[in-house]
């Protein structure tokens, strides 16, 4: 036989379990959705409320509402969330407060506005996929990531916006099983928000967080400070700090715009892996991602993730800012008067931060309150 044969084989072979689990049947798994017509996902429960018609496609969430999505005891893994609501503004999508709980924790392992955890920074909607998140047509939401839990589930949505969110619609797919691999991590998303970050110092994407994890990627957005002018605000580079690094990082990137795979700024784009969803010079305003699916993030004691707080433009420009006490800190220039300078700024950051943990809680801060989340969105 040639060697052509050997590589088609070595092909197939490589291929042959990605393909054999669609028609292999595992009978450690029931599937469950729930829905507003089967909250929980309950055996033989669905669609009751109209008689097996339509009756409950969704919830009524008053202002100072909580709506339980889900709340559930066993053993299982989620594999997808979609929710739409009728009122997508900036305001309402950072007001209502995304939660998850696991294995009876009093304390979420999920934090976050509803509109930045789904993939888009500043509450802002966007037709994109990507490999963890989708929203098709810009009115919807939906995550494909696998988060197991050993003992129980929840997912809770808070209305902190003063006002009634007129129709929530949700699916929470998820399968019980009676398999645990002690390998299986948590999952967890923490958000926070600078309106002001300070000059020559990093923006936190993730504070310290102590035990055995994978940090599995970021969402970013930024509304640039207008006393910058038009000077481009990204020259920050992405630092990780992993199992005990202290002055210096482990990992480090060379740019903003590198770390989500462009280059010499960045507009509009999506892909699996990294993409710009919002580049609005006229708010400006941008909102971008970085999953690290195909380089993987483990650390083994401790992870910490930050992103410099930096830009760059002519020297001139950056000059002349300086000497109108523009706040701003000079860090390096390259090629003399007509060249480039790179400079701190402050600016408004927010981020809200994926990761996976050996444990169902951590202790880091609770999410900023709703006035925090929304100051200065109305104008968006």
């Amino acid at each position: 036989m040639d060697r052509n044969f050997y590589i088609i084989l070595l092909l197939m072979m490589a291929t042959a379990p990605a393909t054999a689990q669609l028609y292999h049947f595992d009978a450690h798994s029931l599937p469950r959705w729930s829905s507003p017509e089967n909250r929980n996902g309950v055996q033989g429960k669905g669609a009751m409320a109209g008689g097996g018609n339509k009756g409950q496609a969704s919830f009524t969430l008053a202002a100072g509402q909580t709506l339980d999505l889900l709340d559930i005891r066993g053993q299982g893994i989620i594999h997808r969330i979609w929710i739409t609501v009728t009122d997508r503004s900036p305001r309402m999508l950072r007001s209502m407060r995304l939660e998850m709980y696991w294995d009876q924790s009093d304390k979420p392992a999920v934090s976050a506005p509803l509109g930045d955890f789904f993939g888009v920074g500043l509450g802002r909607t966007a037709r994109f996929h990507n490999a963890l998140f989708a929203d098709p047509e810009g009115r919807s939401f939906n995550c494909f990531i696998p988060m197991p839990f050993r003992t129980g589930a929840r997912i809770r949505l808070v209305n902190e916006s003063g006002q009634t969110m007129g129709n929530v619609f949700f699916d929470v797919d998820y399968e019980l099983t009676d398999r645990w691999d002690p390998d299986n991590l948590y999952f967890h998303a923490w958000w926070h928000r600078d309106t002001a970050t300070a000059l020559a110092s990093d923006f936190e994407l993730l504070p310290t967080v102590q035990g055995r994890g994978r940090f599995l990627g970021v969402n970013i957005g930024v509304t640039a400070n207008a006393a910058y002018g038009d000077l481009w605000w990204g020259e920050g580079e992405v630092k990780m700090y992993l199992d005990g690094d202290t002055q210096y990082p482990t990992l480090a990137g060379t740019g903003t715009e590198d770390y989500i795979g462009t280059g010499w700024g960045q507009n509009e784009f999506f892909n699996d892996y990294t993409g710009c969803l919002v580049a609005d010079t006229g708010h400006r305003q941008w909102a971008f991602y970085r999953y690290h699916l195909a380089d993987p993030i483990f650390f083994q004691t401790s992870c910490r993730a930050t992103i410099q707080q930096m830009g760059g433009g002519p020297s001139r420009k950056v000059h002349a800012l300086q000497a109108a006490h523009v706040p701003l800190t000079i860090t390096h220039a390259y090629g003399g008067a007509d060249g480039w300078t790179n400079f701190y700024r402050s600016d408004d950051v927010s981020a809200t931060v994926y990761f996976y943990l050996d444990k169902p809680v951590e202790a880091l801060p609770p999410l900023q309150a709703a006035a925090v989340r929304t100051a200065g969105l109305s104008a968006q």
